[in-house]
């Protein structure tokens, strides 16, 4: 028995479904709450530190980046410019999250000198159980940064994503973008990436209770699974997961991180001491935390 199977507590089992979890096994892995009791508390905590810094720095800018009235995104602009540009994509397990609820972070990348974007975008139960739209609409939303970042100070040189949960998913995705074939843009619109407990291949969540609410087919399985496209990844990534999380989460990290060296791509693997899934992000307001430290080094910036 691996490591993985060893991490879940043992009934009377079924079938093994993935690896050697059982369907209820496989179904918890894939389920942060069953792992962190303070879910509630936390994401509270991420409304309501993001409704604190718009008190401090005012509303941010919102912009259309699409068609559609949810294709929106809040910018929360540097002091000075041009400055490089993070692109934060928020998670909710594809089925739920604000753009303004993830703003808590706004004063580090202003403290740094450096824009911080976070998209709305749909969420699964509207866009007919398809992940297809949802990642169309976060790409939508980086080439618009890249075409307009003279619109707000920003400099399209130098931008950088970053990603929690399914964001995480979402930004990987991202990564692996045709920019030329599909939007007319330059290879190398985003010039590196920081993804915090993502899944990265999409199976084992596909044969979880996840596909109860997403409609998973072979085509979006295949298209949406960054660990499948390592070639299109051209790009320094980083990739964090906690030590609370779900053993799954955190083998989906270690897996992903492993295929990149494998593949010869520069990517580092950080690892949360004692933070669930949800307890991490926080760290990415703190410039000395996991993920504040990583996103200021990997943009070159320092700590304001």
């Amino acid at each position: 028995m691996n490591e993985t199977a060893l991490a879940y507590p043992r009934g009377a089992r079924g079938a093994a479904v993935w690896l050697d979890l059982d369907q209820a096994e496989l179904d918890a892995a894939y389920d942060q709450s069953r792992y962190a009791a303070n879910r509630a508390q936390i994401t509270g905590r991420y409304a309501t530190q993001s409704a604190q810094v718009r008190t401090r720095l005012g509303a941010p800018s919102r912009f259309a980046y699409g068609p559609t009235a949810i294709e929106m995104l809040d910018i929360y602009p540097a002091a000075q410019n041009p400055a490089p540009i993070n692109i934060f994509i928020h998670g909710g397990a594809w089925r739920n999250g604000v753009a303004r609820d993830y703003g808590f972070a706004a004063e580090l990348f202003i403290a740094a000198g450096a824009h911080l974007v976070v998209p709305d975008f749909l969420w699964v139960q509207d866009a007919g159980g398809s992940l297809m739209p949802i990642a169309d609409q976060v790409r939508r939303a980086v080439a618009w940064v890249y075409r307009n970042a003279t619109r707000f100070g920003g400099d399209r040189e130098r931008i950088y994503v970053s990603g929690h949960s399914s964001g995480a998913h979402l930004a990987g995705v991202v990564l692996t973008t045709d920019w030329p074939e599909a939007f007319a843009l330059p290879p190398d619109v985003v010039k590196g990436g920081v993804c915090c407990s993502g899944i990265y291949d999409l199976r084992p969540a596909r044969l979880s209770a996840r596909s109860q609410y997403v409609a998973f087919t072979d085509e979006m399985e295949h298209a949406l699974s960054p660990q499948r496209h390592l070639a299109s990844i051209d790009v320094p990534l980083v990739l964090a997961y906690g030590t609370l999380e779900t053993p799954e989460f955190q083998r989906q990290s270690r897996d992903f991180a492993a295929a990149l060296r494998a593949a010869g791509k520069p990517v580092q693997l950080l690892v949360g001491e004692h933070y669930n899934h949800f307890e991490l992000l926080e760290t990415m307001a703190n410039p000395y935390g996991l993920l504040g430290r990583a996103v200021l080094e990997q943009m070159q910036l320092g700590r304001g």
